[in-house]
């Protein structure tokens, strides 16, 4: 346990201490925001629940575009520097490292969500809502990034350089994000079955109003073992080839 929290707490201050983590962490912030007052308050009056939702339906967004763009260094960068020999060589199993990378992705987009915190604040000026529902969407959108980072570690561990990791990321990502726009097109039982993965359909929605989704928990969590596994397999797989 120790050698997977020394991974993650090496990761995260290169991070904390590169510029490329605070572009992202300020271009990420700058754009949550300027979608909540366009489209979240906007001009015209609105129940605060319908502001809620619309605040978790865009920081859910761009959660998904910070675990793009910070995951395709995870490994992607190693090879690229030449570091990743002194991590297979390292007492280190393939699964603590994907695991301790994984963290360390995870630890910078909790501190991403928990700046956005004076967002949904800001509803108890004119509105109400309930703190249990504020907390709820924030469960949400941290599975959903878990999700998100998990996709990302994978694409980062199966690419030999950043942007295609961030590439291949993106594009695994975006077809979760608009498997609702296929299941449209789609007959049964192709229907259902791309209805389930949509993030932003049946899994995300009841977040963002609120309600606890224990069928989004299990699928989101599921998502992230899944990618986690097979990130870990592509490690293995590596270290004989």
């Amino acid at each position: 346990m120790s050698g997977i929290l020394l991974i993650a707490r090496r990761d995260f201050g290169a991070y904390l201490n590169s510029f490329w983590g605070w572009l992202i962490l300020a271009l990420a912030l700058g754009i949550d925001g300027l979608f909540f007052n366009v489209i979240g308050i906007g001009k015209s009056a609105k129940y605060s629940a319908e502001v809620l939702d619309q605040f978790f339906f865009g920081t859910g967004g761009v959660t998904l575009a910070v675990a793009v763009l910070i995951t395709m260094r995870l490994f992607a960068e190693e090879r690229q520097t030449g570091t990743i020999v002194l991590l297979e060589t390292s007492p280190l199993s393939d699964r603590q490292l994907v695991l301790g990378k994984y963290l360390s992705a995870m630890a910078f987009v909790s501190l991403f969500l928990a700046l956005t915190a004076y967002l949904p604040a800001m509803i108890f000026i004119n509105g109400k809502v309930s703190t249990e529902e504020i907390l709820v969407g924030y469960l949400g959108t941290w599975l959903l990034g878990s999700a998100g980072v998990a996709i990302g570690t994978w694409a980062s561990a199966v690419s030999r350089y950043q942007v295609l990791a961030a590439v291949l990321a993106a594009v695994v990502t975006v077809f979760f994000v608009v498997c609702w726009m296929l299941s449209g097109i789609l007959d049964a039982p192709f229907k259902g079955v791309i209805s389930y993965v949509a993030f932003f359909d049946r899994q995300f929605a009841p977040f963002q109003g609120g309600s606890l989704n224990t069928e989004g928990v299990v699928f989101f969590l599921s998502i992230t073992f899944g990618f986690l596994l097979m990130a870990t397999q592509s490690l293995c797989s590596r270290r004989w080839t």
